[in-house]
């Protein structure tokens, strides 16, 4: 199997440093940037993960994650200032797929690191797997592949992040279910959940809703629960 290979962006250059000699003891190819533009410069069709600092001088990583998502699905990673929760859930809203607050150990870096690139893999069909028969979930108007992030509504292609493709087939496979937060932290990110997670699971909720509902504002599909979680439902 080829090496994977991730795409740093961050400034600070003892950072960038520490995370590449992680991941090339890893086996990962790592290149590096010191700044949004040169990043984006750098990304190729062929990279696998960009893990990106929000705050930078210059073009900040919100910015440049806005950019990435216009030419590429690729998963991103937030680094982020421990106290700025704001930070966290605009990362999201910009495209990103998670974020990771510093100081962080290089072991729950390396955790993250593997979880992304593992559902990736799965999405470009990178498994080294033998191909399956392909298989769809069709609820109401929405068809997902079950393998891949192909999601239609009535029809029509929608663009998703790996996130939130894993959190719809998941509740899609369980119609009716109710999935508390904890539920969806924990299988989707399959990482300890804690409170503050909380608002993790609605930024990604709201943005489905928007993607998917004819009206986020009184969604058909994903439904709040209220004081136990979100359940996906039909009229079927």
């Amino acid at each position: 199997m080829d090496r994977e290979q991730v795409l740093i962006i961050e400034d600070d250059a003892d950072i960038r440093e520490g995370v590449r000699i992680l991941l090339e003891s890893e086996n990962y190819c790592v290149r590096e940037a010191e700044n949004g533009r040169k990043g984006l410069e750098m990304l190729e069709d062929t990279t696998d993960l960009v893990i990106l600092d929000i705050m930078m001088p210059g073009m900040s990583g919100l910015r440049t994650c806005e950019e990435i998502r216009r030419v590429s699905n690729v998963p991103v990673l937030f680094l982020t200032a421990k106290a700025q929760e704001s930070d966290k859930l605009i990362g999201l809203m910009a495209g990103g797929d998670d974020y990771l607050p510093k100081p962080f150990s290089y072991a729950e870096l390396l955790g993250r690191v593997k979880a992304l690139l593992r559902r990736y893999r799965v999405y470009m069909g990178k498994t080294g797997e033998s191909t399956e028969k392909e298989t769809y979930l069709e609820r109401g108007g929405i068809r997902i592949h079950e393998t891949f992030n192909e999601v239609w509504v009535d029809g029509v292609l929608k663009e998703m992040t790996d996130i939130e493709y894993h959190m719809l087939l998941l509740m899609m496979q369980h119609p009716g279910r109710i999935f508390s937060a904890q539920n969806l932290y924990e299988s989707i990110w399959e990482e300890p959940y804690f409170y503050s997670c909380n608002s993790t699971i609605m930024v990604h909720i709201r943005k489905l809703r928007v993607k998917i509902e004819a009206d986020p504002k009184y969604p058909k599909y994903i439904r709040t629960v209220w004081g136990k979680g979100y359940k996906f439902d039909t009229d079927e």
